[in-house]
């Protein structure tokens, strides 16, 4: 059984990964241009698809068949050739957004939801909220409610987010600002990669429930091969598949005190792990071709953190690397999103009078104990998780591992 997913420009897509662990049919990436999908379609060797942009109302003319639900949306995601040769279009992304609702913990009913985007993921969503009840406003650039407009919609008690704002490459950008709207509830979004989005970052700080595209991907990819194969999964497919990739796809940041170990616990989990591994001091100097020291001594403090905040950046956008940090980068508040987007980050502990001092400029000349204390509560905000590294550091990366569990 052929299976795959159909769309312009794919890239790296996460949906083979998906399908392969809940199905062991062959599941492809098809890239075609616009005077290519409907040959593809109509005679193309395949039994399944998902379909992405652009093409999910393309695809409609094509099918022989609708679901009712994919009707009543006007929108396609997923195609099964039946065992006579006709084409049935259906619609699983409103399963995945179902289950984005039900994470968020939010009920629509009665109450105004705010869809950002116009596009075929703003079709589906707008849809489902309406079943649901819910009073409706697309937000578009140019539409009668816009970005400009926004502000008049205070009362909105959910905010969708179906825009590629925020995705990568282009993390950190964000439609609107969520402080306008004091009566929010929840906040969802879309993209998945970064795991969580500037808007979804802002939600957090804001104490507003929220959930990321990740879980719609996941929903949607397990309920077409549902399709695909023609019976049920377990019930607890989903949660279990979401989990694996979450996983498989974040960061792991390491932050502590300098000479608390980060950088040989870090190799370790790389090779426990199979990833890569990112020691930012030394991406910092190999940007700067100069060393940390020599980089102290021309351009002080501040111009190693500024420093150390671009290499921050480039790398925290990225997806399953162990990343190991200065021990001073929690002072710049700024440093938080961009370790948080993709990463679970792990802050590692070691007593004082055994934190290594050399190559460490401010910790050469520096009161340890004071300079531990200054830094506590930045340690405390950014870490996920804390472990003690006492031990060996064979024993610190099984107790991380087993956190992370």
């Amino acid at each position: 059984m052929k299976c795959g997913l159909l769309g312009e420009k794919l890239g790296h897509s996460y949906s083979p990964q998906i399908h392969a662990e809940v199905a062991d049919y062959e599941y492809r990436l098809y890239e075609k241009r616009p005077d290519e999908v409907e040959a593809f379609v109509r005679q193309g060797d395949w039994h399944g698809l998902n379909v992405t942009i652009p093409y999910k109302k393309t695809v409609i003319p094509f099918c022989d068949e609708l679901t009712p639900l994919a009707e009543k949306i006007g929108s396609v995601n997923t195609l099964l050739r039946r065992d006579d040769g006709t084409i049935l279009g259906d619609n699983t992304d409103a399963c995945g957004f179902e289950s984005l609702l039900t994470a968020a913990g939010f009920d629509p009913t009665g109450k105004k939801a705010l869809v950002l985007g116009s596009g075929g993921a703003s079709a589906t969503v707008c849809a489902c909220l309406r079943m649901r009840g819910a009073q409706v406003v697309t937000v578009s650039r140019t539409g009668e409610d816009n970005y400009q407009n926004v502000a008049r919609h205070q009362n909105a008690a959910l905010v969708v987010n179906t825009t590629p704002l925020g995705m990568y490459p282009k993390n950190g950008e964000k439609a609107l600002d969520l402080s306008v709207f004091p009566r929010l509830e929840a906040v969802l979004d879309v993209v998945y990669n970064p795991a969580r989005t500037a808007l979804l970052l802002q939600a957090e700080e804001l104490g507003i429930p929220c959930a990321g595209g990740l879980r719609m991907l996941v929903g949607q990819g397990v309920r077409a091969s549902e399709i695909f194969q023609g019976h049920s999964l377990p019930a607890t497919e989903l949660e279990r598949v979401l989990k694996k990739l979450s996983f498989e796809m974040q960061n792991l940041v390491l932050i502590g005190m300098p000479g608390s170990g980060k950088s040989t616990v870090a190799r370790l989990l790389s090779e426990a792990l199979d990833r890569r591994c990112v020691e930012a001091d030394a991406e910092i100097e190999k940007a700067a071709g100069m060393s940390i020291p020599e980089i102290f001594a021309r351009e002080g403090e501040d111009g190693f953190r500024r420093r150390e905040t671009e290499v921050l950046s480039a790398f925290g956008k990225q997806s399953a690397i162990i990343l190991s940090t200065g021990g001073g980068c929690v002072t710049r508040g700024e440093n938080y999103p961009l370790l948080h987007q993709n990463g679970t980050i792990i802050r590692i502990t070691r007593d004082l009078g055994r934190l290594a001092r050399e190559g460490r400029p401010l910790s050469l000349n520096a009161d340890l104990e004071q300079m531990a204390t200054v830094r506590e509560p930045f340690y405390r905000r950014f870490a996920d998780i804390t472990v003690s590294n006492v031990g060996t550091p064979e024993e610190t990366v099984r107790a991380i591992l087993e956190a992370l569990k």
